[in-house]
Order: C-alpha cells, then sequence, then structure tokens
C-alpha cells in the first residue's frame, strides 16, 4: 500500500494511453521493418531488371544506393526508431527514383 492507499497492483486509469486505432510500438516496428523488407526486395527486382536491360555502373551504384537505405530502415525499425526509419526509406528512394531520369539525361 502507498500514502494513497492503493495497492501496488492497482492501475491508474491514467497510466494506460487511450490507444484506440493506434499501433503498439512493437506494431509499428514490425511494420515498418516489413515494409523496408519488401521495399528491398521491390529494388532488387528492378536492379536486376534494369542491370539486364542496359548494364552501367550507374545502375548499379542507384539501386545498390537504395538497398543500403532499405538495409538502413530496417536497421532503424529493430532499434525502436521507427520515424526515423520512415523517413529514411522514403527520403532514400525517393532521391534514388528522382536521381535515375536526372543522371541518365546527363
Amino acid at each position: 500500500m502507498t500514502a494513497l492507499r492503493e495497492d501496488d497492483t492497482t492501475v491508474a486509469p491514467s497510466a494506460e494511453p487511450d490507444r484506440k486505432g493506434r499501433l503498439t510500438p512493437r506494431q509499428a516496428r514490425l511494420v515498418r521493418g516489413v515494409a523496408a523488407a519488401v521495399v528491398m526486395v521491390a529494388v532488387a527486382v528492378a536492379m536486376v531488371v534494369r542491370f539486364a536491360l542496359e548494364p552501367s555502373l550507374l545502375t548499379l551504384g542507384l539501386y545498390g544506393l537504395a538497398l543500403i537505405f532499405s538495409g538502413t530502415a530496417i536497421v532503424l525499425s529493430r532499434r525502436g526508431r521507427t520515424r526515423v526509419a520512415t523517413a529514411v526509406l522514403g527520403a532514400g528512394v525517393g532521391v534514388i527514383i528522382l536521381a535515375e531520369p536526372l543522371l541518365r539525361a546527363a
């Protein structure tokens, strides 16, 4: 018992956050990790297809960089940095998608 005459097993109503429709931290890590893995597989398939059509170091480098961003997002998700993982994955893949046509045109 505490000074407020509560048992140690009693849970205050405010101790449990209202999580209607929200993911738990564990679920969020899992979702972002799976999303990064799916992106990684898609990038790997696209890299193989593009490299088969037009073998170049630029293709290998850009898609390799996208794979690195995906792997970084997976590691960040596993360590609990889910928002940072989402930002790394989104920004990294976005930069790669925008950079490819610009570099090919040059």
